[in-house]
């Protein structure tokens, strides 16, 4: 005896919720990661080019100094009285090197009381900011 089967048309269903979860949490990952690494960079300047330049993606405290000769920590602005003592916080983290970026027509002199009131906190390294030509 035979048996005739009839199958009946299975209807393949795709299910784009867990796609779209998927998607989203991808979205958010990209949108952190690529804010903190552009962190340094909030303070636009004019940085000086060097031939030299190396590229290190440790993450060191960043100072910088506007060609007004505004002082921004981590890109938020700073007196340099208020440099001093939260540079001594920032450069326990990151074993004694600070990242000092000033605009290429910023004054000297701003420039060389900021290394100064660095200098003071300690065995500090300074490491110069510049673009690559």
């Amino acid at each position: 005896m035979r048996r005739s089967r009839r199958r009946e048309a299975e209807h393949v269903t795709f299910d784009f919720a867990p796609m779209v979860d998927i998607v989203l949490l991808l979205v958010i990952f990209f949108m952190l990661t690529s804010q903190l690494m552009s962190q340094d960079r909030t303070v636009p300047l004019d940085l000086p080019t060097a031939s030299s330049s190396i590229k290190d993606a440790t993450r060191i405290p960043t100072i910088s100094i506007q060609k007004n000769g505004s002082i921004f920590l981590e890109g938020k602005q700073v007196t340099l009285q208020q440099l001093q003592t939260q540079v001594k916080t920032a450069v326990k983290n990151s074993g004694g090197i600070v990242a000092l970026r000033a605009d290429q027509s910023s004054n000297y002199g701003v420039v060389v009381s900021v290394m100064d009131a660095i200098r003071k906190v300690g065995t500090v390294k300074i490491a110069l900011a510049t673009e690559e030509k």
